[in-house]
């Protein structure tokens, strides 16, 4: 187990304060923390657990259920690329296998110079301009490889 930094101890402790006497707090708080560090470190599970009298073992398993919840740094943009059905139906993989590409990197993954993180997407509510992809908060339809590149300069910039 990898220990906290005190910012991230702070952080951890200040999102499970916030939910204290709440009912179900697990999900909003393992949300809260996320929300603020970006990820989940190693070392918050065994705090969120003596925090909410759960083992670490529940805490773990909530978190590795909901794909939603990562375990690592993640780069300054999510892309996400939707996989669902009708996105698969106008050729998603396409516009899957040409954004491994250019990120040089799996689905997970960063890029090199810690821009992107690349992530699979099971509906991002777009189906009628599939293929969709979403960077950040931004809903991109009809991304084909070649508009994809647009998108990834544009979000380069800021």
């Amino acid at each position: 187990m990898s220990a906290l930094d005190d910012k991230q101890a702070l952080v951890v402790d200040s999102v499970i304060a916030s939910h204290a006497g709440a009912a179900g707090p697990l999900l909003p708080i393992l949300h809260g923390v996320q929300d603020a560090l970006g990820f989940i470190p190693e070392g918050a599970v065994a705090r969120i657990a003596a925090g909410l009298q759960l083992s670490r073992a529940e805490v773990h398993g909530v978190i590795s259920f909901y794909h939603h919840f990562r375990r690592h740094p993640i780069g300054k943009h999510v892309v996400q690329v939707c996989r669902a059905e009708a996105c698969q139906a106008m050729q998603c993989e396409k516009t899957e296998s040409h954004a491994k590409r250019q990120l040089g990197v799996e689905y997970g993954g960063t890029s090199a110079d810690g821009q992107f993180t690349l992530e699979a997407a099971y509906c991002l509510g777009n189906c009628a301009a599939a293929p969709s992809v979403m960077v950040g908060e931004k809903l991109y339809g009809r991304v084909t490889p070649e508009r994809l590149d647009q998108v990834l300069a544009d979000w380069r910039q800021r």
